[in-house]
């Protein structure tokens, strides 16, 4: 394969998540939303004023089919790349903690039985953790009570 055959479903992509990103951008401005609650009112308005026609209720009716379909498209690319960027970022976090289980990489990409058994042992793990830090709580505080006794001055 040539590398621009290569290099041209690199470049759709890229022009694609660009376009995709500002389409949602741009719907996803409250301005847009007060625009289109206008229009709907202006036509809701001329249509049972000025009696549109059936055709003209088509038209629009079809417009607005076409424009939810194609942005339904546009939303879930820009969703999907939301949330692969999410899941690079959790998994750079994962992987330069030092205690941290590296096991959580790539965790979107399992099974959800997987998903849940990973989520099941570290409730597990939390549990002993947690039953441990109650453990060194009481030997603190009956070694400072020691400490007090010993301090304490002797009639």
């Amino acid at each position: 394969m040539s590398e621009e055959a290569q290099r041209a479903p690199n470049l759709l992509s890229r022009r694609f998540a660009l376009i995709a990103g500002g389409v949602a951008r741009v719907t996803g401005h409250p301005l847009t939303f007060v625009l289109c609650c206008t229009v709907t009112a202006i036509w809701a308005f001329a249509s049972t004023v000025f009696h549109l026609a059936s055709t003209s209720q088509t038209l629009i009716s079809t417009a607005i089919t076409i424009v939810t379909f194609l942005m339904v498209f546009l939303i879930q690319n820009t969703q999907n790349r939301d949330g692969a960027t999410v899941q690079a970022k959790l998994d750079e976090l994962i992987r330069a903690l030092e205690p941290a289980h590296n096991k959580f990489i790539g965790i979107e990409k399992r099974t959800i039985e997987e998903v849940h058994e990973l989520r099941q042992k570290t409730v597990e793990e939390v549990k002993i953790l947690e039953e441990l830090v109650v453990e060194v709580g009481e030997e603190r505080d009956q070694l400072e009570r020691g400490q007090t006794l010993l301090a304490t001055p002797k009639p």
